[in-house]
């Protein structure tokens, strides 16, 4: 592959795309008219394969060379998050109580601009699958899409992805070998006794014992740290107990609570720990226990071989950058470290820029060429 460069005009149409997509969020699961648009934009530039509603709504747009070689697949992510935006950008979220507060709008923008640059030319060997990947947010996207049958005839070789991360000056690059994100999961634990009489407690089942008890004993489990790869932590996020009633003796005590580890294998330690705590808390009082998980991610670990690509490229790019730590927060794209060797990298967003997730985030404009840049010439050295 030639060095293609977007032009001026490219980055012009590709940031007016951008500020589009950011007009019209769609929360997990519901991306339908994102991944629509998606379609369209993409089909422009002349794709060898689009294959549409991959574990639900996501999109993969293929640029084959017809050479027999790897698959290369980038990964950007469909879905907003349900945050009211209170910024004021001439191209706010038309959609109440929805917006694009991560940046996933910019990371669809930088492979779109991938896409330009491979509609033109092809890579001289094997292929380069763009997935606009569906319910990032919520952890279900990755693990549907590597489920669906589809996507065993796309099964890449390389993974790469990118994130923005606010708080590392403006297009620097932080990226690092083995644990970059922490596998975490939401636990809810709800214990059922027996209500009574306010005035005769002891003829009923009350949780109110038992949740006092795991509380303090969940909120106190917090060792070691992201820096190290081996944090393990839980956060107790929503408690209730029985009905806003004076009168009545609860039977219903109801736990959230957020396990987050760097590793996989940490969180099955944290997860039995967690549970026996409750199985214990629950029988001596006699109370019922059922437990349940949502937004279940896996860790997030970069193989070195992918990441050696990344940093060629940005070496090639003149786009600086260092090892960088992992991440608190978690991020499904760790579940394609089970099919291909992946690698993400952290654009920064500026030292000072909002915060992911704040409700006045915005994606910064000027990322979107230098990710493409980097893909671009990850896709040159690995497939030439």
């Amino acid at each position: 592959m030639n060095d293609i460069s977007l032009t001026n005009s490219d980055v012009v149409e590709l940031t007016a795309w951008r500020r589009r997509l950011h007009t019209m969020p769609d929360v997990s699961g519901e991306e339908v008219e994102t991944a629509r648009e998606v379609v369209r934009f993409l089909s422009e530039t002349g794709p060898d394969e689009i294959v549409e509603g991959l574990g639900g709504t996501g999109v993969a747009v293929v640029y084959d060379s017809g050479v027999p070689g790897m698959t290369v697949m980038l990964r950007a992510e469909l879905d907003a998050l349900p945050i009211e935006e209170l910024g004021d950008p001439e191209y706010r979220s038309k959609v109440s109580g929805k917006s694009h507060m991560c940046g996933h709008d910019g990371h669809m923008a930088t492979l779109a601009a991938v896409g330009r640059a491979l509609g033109r030319q092809r890579p001289a060997k094997g292929r380069v699958v763009l997935l606009f990947q569906p319910a990032e947010e919520n952890g279900a996207g990755a693990a549907a899409v590597i489920a669906d049958e589809k996507f065993r005839d796309l099964t890449p070789d390389i993974s790469l992805s990118l994130h923005n991360m606010p708080g590392i000056p403006l297009g620097h690059v932080h990226l690092k070998d083995g644990p970059t994100n922490c596998a975490s999961r939401g636990m809810k634990i709800i214990m059922t006794g027996k209500t009574a009489h306010a005035a005769w407690p002891e003829t009923g089942i009350s949780p109110v014992s038992a949740v006092a008890t795991l509380l303090p004993a969940l909120s106190g489990i917090s060792d070691g740290s992201v820096e190290n790869d081996d944090l393990v932590r839980a956060t107790v996020t929503h408690v209730t107990i029985g009905e806003p009633a004076a009168g009545i003796s609860p039977a219903h005590g109801e736990i959230w609570v957020t396990l987050r580890t760097s590793t996989d294998d940490q969180m099955s330690a944290l997860v039995e720990q967690a549970e026996t705590m409750a199985r214990d808390a629950a029988a001596a009082d006699g109370l019922a226990l059922a437990l349940s998980y949502q937004d279940v991610f896996g860790h997030c670990i970069n193989h070195p071989a992918a990441a050696d690509i990344l940093r060629a490229a940005m070496d090639a790019e003149s786009v600086p950058h260092v090892a960088g730590q992992a991440y608190r927060a978690s991020e499904d794209f760790g579940r394609f470290a089970k099919v291909s060797k992946s690698a993400m990298l952290f654009l920064g967003a500026g030292e000072s820029h909002p915060a992911l997730h704040n409700p006045t985030y915005d994606y910064p404009d000027d990322l979107i060429a230098i990710g493409a840049r980097i893909f671009l010439a990850a896709t040159r050295q690995t497939l030439g």
